[in-house]
C-alpha cells in the first residue's frame, strides 16, 4: 500500500518509471530498462504504508514512527506541555517507513510550525535547528495536555506533511502525516513520574504498533472513571459485584 501523503511524488515516480522503462525496452536496452524500473520501485518504497495492528490497552502509547530510538531524555521544562517532560527521539533512515502515527487518543490542541535548517539528522543540533512541525494533543474528555509529537526534517527530508487541523480528534495509531525521505520524530510526554517507559535507547520500533510507554492517569480521573463505570452498571449489578 502506498501512502496518500506521498502524492504528487508517487505519481511522478510511476509516470517517469513507466515511460523511461518502456522507451529503453523499445531500444532493446534491457539492462538500462531493468535498472530504471528498479530505481522507480526503490523510490516508491519510501512511500509504503503497511498495515499495523494497534494495541488497545488503556494507557499504552505507541511509537509515532518507524525507526530506531536514538535518545530518551527528560526535560525540566518543556513549554508546549507546561512542565517537565520525557522525550523519546526516533531516527528514521531512508529505508524505514516514513508515515507518522498518533501515539495516543487525543484532540489536536495546537500545531506549531517552525522554519529552520536541513542539517544531517545524526547531528545532535539538528533537533533544535532543523525545520519541524509539532502537534500538541489533549485528552478530549478532561482537556489536559497528554503529549506532543514533533516531525523534524533532515538533510534529505525536505517536505513535512502534517495533514491534521486544530480541534481534530486522533485515534491511537491513526496516520496523520509523514516526513518525506526520513529524518527524526520525537514524542514528548508530560509528568515523567507517571510514565513507565517500555523501550530503551537503540531499540527498533514500529509506528502504531510498538508500545513505547505506559502512562498512569491522575488519581482524580482514575477514581472518577471507576465511579462512572459503577453508575453505568446499575444498582443490581453493583450489589452482585459486592456480593
Amino acid at each position: 500500500m502506498i501512502s496518500p501523503f506521498g502524492k504528487p511524488h508517487t505519481t511522478i515516480i510511476i509516470a517517469l518509471g513507466v515511460i523511461g522503462t518502456a522507451a529503453l525496452l523499445a531500444m532493446n536496452w534491457w539492462i538500462s530498462a531493468g535498472a530504471t524500473a528498479l530505481v522507480a520501485l526503490l523510490l516508491l518504497a519510501f512511500f509504503r504504508d503497511p498495515h499495523r495492528p494497534v494495541p488497545t490497552m488503556k494507557g499504552h502509547l505507541v511509537a509515532p514512527a518507524d525507526g530506531r530510538v536514538s535518545s530518551i531524555h527528560t526535560l525540566e521544562h518543556f513549554e508546549p506541555l507546561g512542565g517537565p517532560a520525557v522525550c523519546i527521539r526516533i531516527f528514521l533512515s531512508i529505508f524505514d517507513v516514513h508515515v507518522n502515527r498518533s501515539p495516543m487518543h487525543g484532540r489536536v490542541a495546537a500545531i506549531v510550525r517552525k522554519p529552520g535548517k536541513h542539517l544531517n539528522a545524526l547531528k545532535a543540533e539538528s533537533a533544535e535547528l532543523n525545520e519541524s512541525v509539532m502537534i500538541v494533543l489533549k485528552d478530549p474528555m478532561h482537556d489536559r495536555v497528554v503529549g506532543a509529537v514533533r516531525q523534524i526534517a533532515g538533510a534529505i527530508a525536505r517536505r513535512i506533511v502534517c495533514a491534521v487541523h486544530e480541534g481534530e480528534i486522533l485515534q491511537r495509531g491513526q496516520r496523520y502525516g509523514m516526513i518525506k525521505f526520513g529524518s527524526t520524530t520525537e514524542l514528548y510526554l508530560p509528568n515523567p513520574d507517571r510514565v513507565c517507559l517500555q523501550v530503551t535507547q537503540g531499540r527498533y520500533v514500529y509506528g502504531g504498533s510498538t508500545i513505547v510507554a505506559i502512562v498512569s492517569p491522575p488519581l482524580g480521573e482514575e477514581v472518577g472513571a471507576r465511579g462512572q463505570k459503577a453508575q453505568e452498571r446499575g444498582p443490581e449489578e453493583q450489589a452482585a459485584s459486592k456480593g
